[in-house]
């Protein structure tokens, strides 16, 4: 098949997510045939830098024989069994090496791992977690407190604690009741960050002191609000949030579907900020990039409210047909080894500092609004000059061969941890070029 055969039968029978169909044509689609290390390469043969990480799951660059190999030898033994009252060697080493890795004090740890098969599903079981676990203790807590500018996903669980209107607000008469904070990335001129997370922890100590009986979860996104525009906090505000959902009995949930496995410098960007939360959600770079796979993990008190008689309605009635699949659980072991035999994370951190610098001679141009990074998730906010700002530079920066996306007028920078120092001069040298160009 031409690349102009393959274009032409996607547009007759594909709907892609994210996608304005009505322009995607005129947008020049690619045709990703295969994949070499850090780099995509399309039908007609044209490589491209994979700086967005295949959206923010590749931790080590694609075909990695060691990740390869693992699930090749899966695939040998045992492709997929359901997990609903059956278990397999790999979910269980899997949920052991998750918990290892785990936030934790004397008082508060995680201790039990629930499978799901992508970062809005897992964030659904947290919720229903939550309120079902509340609910068993005998209290009626129906609300969640969220975000605004945060993102959870696409469920409809998900979108109810989620925050940014262009993708939520379709859907806001059909779901959950919730109660809303302002974003503490969200700055006004001049503010510092922790001055922010101040003024935010007080809104939400206000709202809690009126709705917190009837709270069950506090969730947030920890240190990077990733879909808002890569809003970055002062790590005050998640010790605030973990404060107040003690004093008021409320569950803390801190979704790193986005943020956790090393993107933000620490295995778990609540590292940050010293705080355990009660559930906490993973996915993303969880297989680094290979399969959908995602995890909720738990303490043991929320654990131990849904234990009962078989008749007692107490079990935990949710889960899929695909739920700790072998062959993704496989990959996933592979690549928490690597991470470790590799100090993946170290070098995450390493590789943060370094876009920092190098980006620092672009946060002095005038054409550049801010720029905001914790670890590597970086967003880059330009000066608007058109209707697609930022989908331009991105444009630009795909013809030199560097594949980014943008958040509106917030260039993303996300690239795989693993990536070398070459490629980030690639990387961080295009990306510039093209603000320039773009913005003038």
């Amino acid at each position: 098949m031409t690349t102009e055969d393959l274009v032409a039968r996607d547009l007759a029978s594909v709907w892609h997510p994210f996608t304005q169909h009505s322009r995607w044509a005129d947008d020049r689609p690619l045709v990703i045939d295969r994949a070499e290390g850090m780099y995509l390469i399309d039908t007609d043969g044209n490589r491209y830098l994979d700086a967005i990480a295949s959206l923010w799951v590749n931790v080590h660059g694609h075909a990695v024989p060691e990740i390869d190999d693992a699930i090749r030898r899966q695939l040998g033994r045992l492709d997929h069994t359901t997990f609903l009252g059956l278990t397999h060697e790999p979910g269980i080493v899997l949920a052991e090496k998750l918990l290892a890795t785990a936030p934790g004090g004397a008082d508060r740890r995680a201790t039990r791992v629930f499978y799901a098969g992508d970062g809005a599903s897992a964030v659904e079981a947290a919720i229903k977690m939550a309120f079902q676990a509340k609910a068993q203790n005998g209290e009626d807590r129906p609300l969640y407190l969220h975000v605004a500018e945060g993102y959870h996903g696409d469920t409809l669980g998900a979108v109810s604690v989620g925050g940014i209107e262009l993708f939520h607000h379709t859907y806001r008469p059909i779901l959950l009741d919730t109660v809303m904070i302002s974003s503490p990335g969200v700055r006004s001129p001049g503010q510092s960050a922790a001055d922010r997370a101040i003024e935010v922890v007080a809104e939400a100590r206000a709202l809690m002191e009126v709705q917190g009986h009837r709270v069950c979860a506090v969730v947030v996104e920890p240190m990077v609000q990733a879909a808002g525009g890569m809003l970055t906090h002062d790590a005050e505000f998640l010790r605030g949030m973990r404060a107040l959902a003690d004093q008021h009995g409320a569950y803390l949930v801190a979704d790193e579907v986005a943020t956790g496995i090393g993107r933000t410098g620490t295995m778990w960007a609540v590292e940050h900020a010293g705080v355990v939360p009660d559930l906490i959600t993973c996915g993303k770079g969880l297989t680094a990039g290979y399969l959908p796979l995602s995890a909720v993990l738990a303490t043991e008190e929320i654990y131990e409210a849904f234990l009962g008689t078989s008749d007692s309605g107490r079990t935990f009635f949710h889960g899929h047909s695909y739920t700790a699949n072998p062959l993704c659980a496989a990959a996933a072991i592979a690549n928490l080894d690597l991470m470790a035999d590799r100090d993946t994370v170290g070098r995450a951190a390493r590789l943060g500092e370094r876009i920092g610098e190098l980006t620092a001679g672009l946060a002095a141009y005038d054409g550049v609004s801010e720029i905001r990074r914790i670890g590597t998730m970086t967003g880059i906010e330009v000066r608007s000059v058109g209707e697609r700002t930022g989908f331009e530079i991105c444009q630009r920066a795909r013809d030199r061969g560097v594949l980014i996306r943008p958040l509106g007028d917030v260039v993303v920078l996300m690239p795989p941890l693993a990536l070398g120092d070459d490629d980030l001069d690639l990387l961080v040298g295009t990306v510039e070029t093209c603000i320039r160009e773009v913005v003038g």
